[in-house]
């Protein structure tokens, strides 16, 4: 079963510093996403991967086509649906991991990976030895677990990122450049995790550059070109 179907889907920005001028980040862009399959996004910088990613989580708001998701209660379009339910679903059932931790400065990094697990559990401190576990499996040292994650290094805000999108199993993860800057242990980590996830039944969307990740955790490549869909191929075995 299809979780989601993405059909004759486009972006267009206007650009006002440039007398209204009108770039075209996605053109027609067709394709499904199976019930636990694993897709990797790829394509060189600019080739509109993050942009089809914003859609699908209505960051952006697409110019032309459908967004069909299977929810849990059944169809949305993505693409058209009011902002109350799409705020509904990322409560729920999809989650966004960007490239960048964006936080609430004075909250510690065990309360940080908590965030979305507070949501479902009613025992806090049994939310927070999870997420002190997932941060040890990290390889993210115990003196950093109660301080604030703006002072940390790129590296571990990433883990922090990770952890957090994680902790609490979406039934659909977005997640951009998951292993990038991170030393090859993590990199086997955070590999590892995901894949836990699939086997759970989860449906992930990945954005990634590094051909060790996409070859370890995708089902099937889609390649961008000028916002295109120029190739789909299964993983290389």
């Amino acid at each position: 079963m299809n979780i989601l179907e993405v059909n004759n889907l486009s972006k267009s920005f206007e650009l006002h510093i440039l007398n209204g001028k009108k770039i075209e980040a996605l053109k027609n862009i067709n394709f499904n996403l199976k019930e636990g399959e694993i897709i990797g996004l790829t394509g060189k910088s600019g080739s509109g991967k993050s942009s089809l990613m914003k859609c699908i989580y209505r960051t952006y708001l697409s110019s032309s086509g459908q967004i069909i998701y299977q929810s849990a209660d059944g169809p949305v379009d993505l693409a058209a649906a009011d902002d109350h339910r799409v705020i509904s679903l990322r409560k729920t059932e999809i989650t966004y991991c960007s490239q960048f931790l964006s936080v609430i400065p004075r909250v510690t990094a065990v309360d940080v990976v908590c965030e979305n697990l507070f949501r479902i559990e009613k025992d806090k401190d049994a939310a927070r030895e999870k997420a002190r576990q997932m941060l040890e499996q990290l390889g993210l040292p115990a003196e950093l677990w109660d301080a604030f994650p703006v002072t940390f290094s790129g590296g571990e805000q990433q883990r922090i990122n990770i952890a957090r999108a994680i902790i609490a199993p979406p039934r659909f993860l977005l997640i951009d450049e998951p292993t990038a800057s991170l030393d090859q242990r993590t990199k086997d980590v955070v590999i590892d995790m995901i894949l836990e996830l699939k086997n759970n039944g989860t449906s992930v969307l990945c954005i990634s550059h590094d051909e060790y990740t996409l070859q370890r955790l995708c089902d099937r490549r889609i390649d961008l070109k000028f916002g295109e869909i120029v190739e789909e191929e299964l993983a290389v075995e």
